[in-house]
């Protein structure tokens, strides 16, 4: 590999478009290929990316000045196009989720490294300002410990949302409904915040939309292995959509992020336990919302990939990372399906998940 990187784009959606863009803002990076199975989609991203568009990505595999493939197909399909990218060489860039189903998941992560290659999984909301710094106030021990969190991805998707493909919607090439197409970025930053989940008890249900598989709202009971507790709801059901928030309630303080910037940030001194009569400082106004530039947390992860590459070490959000918010995703699954608390432990026993925590 020389000194530029040489991506490949394998599919044409909505969110590949980012790819290519940031991609291009990178110093040292290129893209020299991009695929989509429909013809007008792959030469419309083609002439976007000043490359040579193919509809079979197997043809771009074969191609030795291709270092890295990005992944931005129907999460059904995933893991094929990953684990055969890695056994032609190629290091893996994939969008959420991993695949549709942890064993699958599972045979990525294990495929790319005995291949030797790198894997990234996107989440890009780890890389956003207001991530970073709740995650250092939380390190730094500033809000102390936590005890309660609370997210909410209130979205709303009309019908024409999942009647625009014949698998959208479907357990075979979505995975599941709100849960793992809109609300897994926000589970993988609250355990990224907290730590990891331990058990869950959830409801899910299919409430306003039509010729679906999935449930199109969710609300979960959360225990976290450190002891706090926490909720999660999350729905594509709430006209007209309201801003994704995430609460950290600490035993010294208070953090709350929406919409990927930071809004209040609340710290007390720990000598007292009493409200201020002067009122408290809202320390996020003192350092700021953080950035929201459209595309940049994307460019950061991939950034963070190709440091992995060059300097041989994992990258932040690696195969094992990845995993987590599956997990806990499918943990709310079987919850709901059988109306008992599951572990996250049970189904990374079921799903043959021996790496990590």
């Amino acid at each position: 590999m020389g000194s530029t990187f040489r991506f490949a784009v394998i599919g044409g959606g909505a969110i590949s478009r980012t790819h290519v863009e940031q991609i291009r803002a990178i110093d040292g990076a290129r893209v020299v290929a991009v695929v989509d199975v429909d013809e007008a989609r792959a030469r419309a991203l083609g002439e976007r990316a000043g490359a040579p568009w193919y509809t079979d990505y197997r043809e771009v595999l074969r191609r030795d000045d291709v270092d890295i493939v990005t992944i931005c197909t129907p999460s059904g399909t995933h893991g094929e196009i990953a684990i055969a990218a890695a056994r032609a060489g190629k290091h893996v860039i994939v969008e959420k989720p991993l695949d549709v189903t942890l064993n699958k998941a599972r045979q990525v992560v294990e495929v790319c490294r005995s291949e030797g290659v790198k894997l990234c999984v996107i989440s890009q909301h780890r890389f956003d300002d207001a991530t970073i710094r709740v995650r250092e106030w939380l390190a730094q021990g500033k809000l102390g410990r936590p005890v309660l969190v609370e997210a909410a991805v209130n979205w709303y998707r009309p019908q024409s949302y999942y009647d625009r493909a014949p698998w959208a919607g479907t357990w075979a090439m979505d995975g599941g409904g709100v849960l793992m197409i809109q609300a897994l970025h926000t589970i993988d930053v609250v355990q990224h915040l907290v730590g990891d989940v331990a058990e869950v008890s959830a409801y899910t249900a299919t409430a306003t939309h039509a010729r679906i598989e999935v449930e199109d709202v969710a609300v979960v009971a959360v225990r976290f292995a450190n002891g706090a507790l926490g909720t999660i709801a999350a729905t594509t059901s709430a006209y007209p959509q309201l801003p994704t928030r995430i609460e950290v309630f600490g035993t010294l303080g208070t953090a709350v992020i929406e919409d990927d910037l930071l809004q209040k940030l609340y710290c007390r001194d720990p000598a007292s336990d009493e409200v201020p009569k002067e009122g408290v400082v809202n320390w996020a106004e003192q350092v700021g919302p953080g950035r929201k530039e459209w595309g940049l947390s994307h460019r950061r992860q991939f950034l963070d990939m190709l440091d992995a590459i060059a300097n041989d070490r994992e990258p932040v959000v690696n195969g094992e990372e990845g995993l987590k918010p599956m997990e806990v995703i499918t943990a709310i699954y079987e919850s709901a399906r059988t109306g008992r608390p599951v572990t996250v432990a049970e189904v990374r026993a079921a799903a043959g998940i021996t790496t990590g925590a």
